[in-house]
Parts: structure tokens; sequence; C-alpha cells
């Protein structure tokens, strides 16, 4: 068994090495099929057990001194490659993404991810805030109201700092994210449909019927919460209250003409 080192701080290594975590990480992965993509591997704590679940294994390792370390340990049972993730051409047929990614690179990666054709499944390990906000947890973030009519967001609990070596300065979360194999909307209006919320996350109004009279061709104040009350929302509710069918519907009614210049460029830039 490998002994775990302390992190590199350039790297944002914190390893996991609670067994319960790992396992529970593993539970969500034997739920999925087909090869598995890990991302930065460190000391293997992940990855010994993904190689259990007798599916291939390849693991992307930033730290060249650990990715030729782990390579030698597992002899050819995994395929390890060092390079930075962000910079990893991700296979377009369908795998599974696993990782405890660095929590300081959290967004970049996922937004990597989210873009990313092939995979079905990714199952993450990211700081509790983020997973809570991707998961709409509290309400939606402008990332996830972007991507849901694509991937499913699922939140699976809270992982202590302790369960890290080094332990960070914040909590952990386990999260899930599905491939819809049916989307909502279609592929091609992704660009559309993403400038479309980020034209209502961000634009002027003190509540949703402000912000939806303002931004849409519902017209006016009292139109614009006649069409919210009838999906359960309120005028003075925030955008992060809008469910996937309530965005989809939106849309649907409003947003189909292309988007207003200023929002070009805004796909995916939800935090």
């Amino acid at each position: 068994m490998s002994t775990y080192h302390h992190g590199r701080h350039e790297h944002g290594q914190n390893f996991l090495t609670d067994p319960r975590t790992i396992r529970r990480v593993i539970d969500l992965v034997r739920e999925t099929s087909g090869p598995i993509l890990e991302i930065g591997p460190g000391e293997g704590a992940l990855t010994r057990p993904l190689l259990a679940l007798g599916r291939p294994v390849h693991a992307v390792e930033i730290d060249g001194r650990l990715a030729r370390k782990l390579a030698k340990e597992l002899n050819g049972k995994a395929l390890i490659t060092e390079g930075d993730f962000l910079a990893h051409t991700i296979p377009d047929h369908p795998h599974v993404i696993v990782g405890n990614l660095p929590f300081d690179r959290t967004t970049a990666i996922l937004r990597r991810i989210l873009h990313a054709p092939g995979w079905t499944d990714a199952v993450l390990l990211v700081q509790w805030e983020v997973a809570r906000r991707r998961a709409g947890v509290g309400g939606a973030s402008m990332m996830t109201a972007q991507w849901s009519p694509w991937f499913d967001f699922t939140l699976h609990g809270r992982v202590p700092a302790r369960a890290f070596t080094p332990s960070p300065g914040v909590d952990g979360g386990l999260m899930a994210i599905r491939r819809r194999p049916d989307p909502l909307v279609p592929v091609r209006e992704r660009r559309r449909f993403h400038a479309f919320v980020h034209r209502i996350y961000t634009g002027p109004g003190r509540g949703l019927a402000q912000i939806l009279a303002r931004n849409t061709g519902l017209g006016t104040t009292t139109s614009a919460a006649r069409w919210l009350r009838s999906r359960g929302l309120a005028g003075s509710d925030l955008p992060k209250s809008m469910t996937t069918s309530a965005w989809i519907d939106l849309y649907r009614a409003t947003g189909t003409s292309p988007p207003r210049s200023r929002t070009r460029g805004a796909e995916g830039t939800g935090r």
C-alpha cells in the first residue's frame, strides 16, 4: 500500500485517504458501465479499487513524479498519462469520468468536462459549496441552469476535510453528473440556450417578473408574473429558483430567436 505524501501546493493536491469515502465513490461508479477516465489519481487511492471493477482505467496525472510512481506500481494494469487534464484529449466514445478534483481548478475542469463529447457519467469530488450549487441545492448556479437540458446533476453528500491528506480548508462534496440519453433541447441549440440563460441571470430587474419583462418577449411585468405563477414561481423569485422544466418552457416561449449581441460568447460561463 502506498504511503501518502503531502500534496504539492502548485497542483492543489489533497489526497483522498478516507476508506468510507473511497467506497462511496466506487459504489457510484459501479452503477455505471464502460471504460473509466480518472482525473488526478495521485497515489492511486481510487485507481486501485476502480481496477477491481474489471474495467479499463486510464488515469491522467499532472504531477510527473506521482505519474511515474503509480505507473511503476500498477505495472501495466492501468494506463497512466502524465499531463494536465485541461489539455488532455477526452475520448469521444462512451466512458465514465472519475476524479478528486483540485479545488482551485474545479470550475475550469467542470467546464472542460461539460463541453466534452462521449462520456456518459461523471463521479466527482469537488468543494462542498460547488457541489451544492451544481446540484441546485439552495438554488441552481448559472452553469447548472445552462447545462441542465443535457445533464442531470446529483449531490451525494458532504465529505469532511479530514477525509483528505493534507486537509483542505473547506469540506468536499461528492456529486454525479449523468448525460441525458435524450436531450431536452437539441444540441445544435446549445449556444443559443446558454446565451438565453446568461441574459436572464445577468439582466436588470429586482425579481423574475421584472427580469423577464425586460429581457424576454413576455412584454410586461404583469404577463411575466402570470407566466411565473403558472409554474409555481413568484415574481420576486430569482433565476436560481427556476427549475429545468421552467427554463425550457421559457426558452421555447421566448428565447428561440438569436441572442442579443451583448450575450454572445456567454456559453458555459456560469459559476
